[in-house]
């Protein structure tokens, strides 16, 4: 009897409410689109979109403390310069490669965050 008294009162709650309109399908899954800080800005989205395919892929096997993720990706800026363009040992294989355009994403990708950092260029 104390369930059933329950379930009254929520669905009478939830018709007072007004939960209980019809939505549409766009309705019902807008609350649930994720809205990534990285839309912001687009040399972001292309360097963290590098970092996903081409990186990431290995460092989730192998080195899963440096991830990259939107949010963290921007401090370890210099640590991917440092391998990608001074050392050249990232990324390590022959099956992952990055192209030309690529590279230079990332370095504009970097070179924005100096700038806007210090005024400095690399």
């Amino acid at each position: 009897m104390y369930v059933l008294v329950k379930l009254i009162m929520a669905i009478c709650l939830a018709i007072m409410t007004g939960q209980n309109e019809p939505r549409t399908s766009s309705d019902r899954y807008k609350n649930l689109a994720y809205e990534s800080p990285v839309k912001e800005d687009p040399v972001k989205e292309k360097a963290f979109g590098i970092l996903s395919n081409k990186c990431n892929v290995c460092h989730e096997r192998r080195n899963r403390r440096r991830v990259f993720t939107e949010n963290n990706m921007n401090n370890w800026s210099n640590d991917v310069y440092k391998q990608v363009f001074i050392k050249k040992r990232m990324p390590k294989g022959k099956k992952i490669k990055l192209n030309s355009e690529e590279y230079q994403d990332l370095l504009t990708w970097i070179s924005s965050l100096k700038n806007n950092k210090n005024g400095n260029q690399i």
